[in-house]
């Protein structure tokens, strides 16, 4: 096997479910060597609490847990996850545990003597402020993330729209997209027709792997806080687990440069003057990708 990819995750886990499935896709691949889980968005110590647990559960406590900082914009974020680390603390962690997150990032990045991905599966004020306060880690860096739409929105809509994880911070999208790193994202085009089904969810659904049985956990807490009587025998959208996929592989994805303007209101749209950046806009065998997860996941 080629040398392991080493990767920092930035996610605002906690409220999608899509962020835990991404996380346990990392941990279950062999390609990837995680170094680090940074928590945004909002509460990020709630966040940063699920991240802690989680790897503890995967028994994963060697990857340092960094808490980010805290946005109060004045949004009510949703904290659909809080069940499940009902009585769990940033102190319980057996691992260690960053109280400020950016600088735990930037500082790692300055001493990286290899290659690092940092990969972003939430709105980016993380990545952002990394950037603001030592911009010379684009040296030591790619980006990999899952944002915005290019030529199509949610549910393989023909229409793009703003995504979330632009429309939340489009300012701190556009510094990272301009910034002079590789960058690779899977847009809404992919990644929003990501669904597991039937079989293929009854076998994550059904698995003993301690990683997927803590997914299809959260998974029941997230429904229930939402009171979402559906889904019994399919996930919901996994947006970021094709982020996640980026990070080590493009055999199943077409991909394409796109110079790519953020606009105020989150639509990420083509134009000659935009920045470029490397987008998976179109599945090779999206049903090979699933099958490809599954395994993953309960392997």
């Amino acid at each position: 096997m080629s040398a392991k990819i080493s990767v920092i995750l930035d996610t605002d886990i906690g409220s999608d479910i899509d962020d835990t499935w991404a996380l346990a896709t990392l941990l279950k691949s062999p390609e990837v060597d995680l170094k680090m889980v940074v928590s945004c968005t909002g509460d990020t110590t709630y966040r940063a609490r699920i991240v802690a647990k989680f790897l503890e559960r995967a028994g994963r406590t060697d990857i340092p847990v960094a808490v980010g900082t805290k946005q109060d914009d004045g949004t009510t974020y949703s904290l659909n996850q809080v069940a499940w680390i009902d009585g769990y603390t940033l102190a319980q962690y057996p691992g260690q545990v960053y109280q400020d997150g950016v600088q735990a990032m930037v500082d790692f990045l300055v001493a990286a003597t290899e290659p690092i991905t940092v990969l972003g599966i939430g709105p980016l004020p993380n990545v952002y402020e990394a950037l603001r306060r030592e911009p010379r880690i684009v040296e030591k860096a790619r980006f990999v993330g899952m944002h915005g739409s290019v030529y199509k929105g949610y549910d393989g809509s023909d229409t793009p729209q703003p995504e979330y994880n632009v429309v939340k911070y489009p300012a701190a999208c556009r510094e990272v997209f301009c910034a002079s790193w590789s960058k690779t994202i899977t847009p809404l085009d992919t990644c929003g027709v990501v669904r597991l089904r039937a079989e293929k969810y009854a076998a994550v659904c059904n698995s003993s792997d301690p990683i997927a049985q803590a997914v299809i956990e959260n998974y029941r807490v997230w429904r229930t806080a939402l009171g979402i009587s559906d889904y019994e025998t399919e996930s919901s959208i996994l947006f970021d687990t094709v982020a996640a996929y980026l990070c080590f592989s493009e055999e199943l994805l077409k991909m394409e440069t796109v110079k790519l303007t953020v606009m105020e209101d989150g639509r990420t749209l083509p134009d000659s003057k935009g920045y470029p950046v490397r987008c998976a806009l179109e599945w090779k065998d999206l049903p090979a990708y699933e099958d490809w997860l599954v395994n993953r996941l309960i392997g």
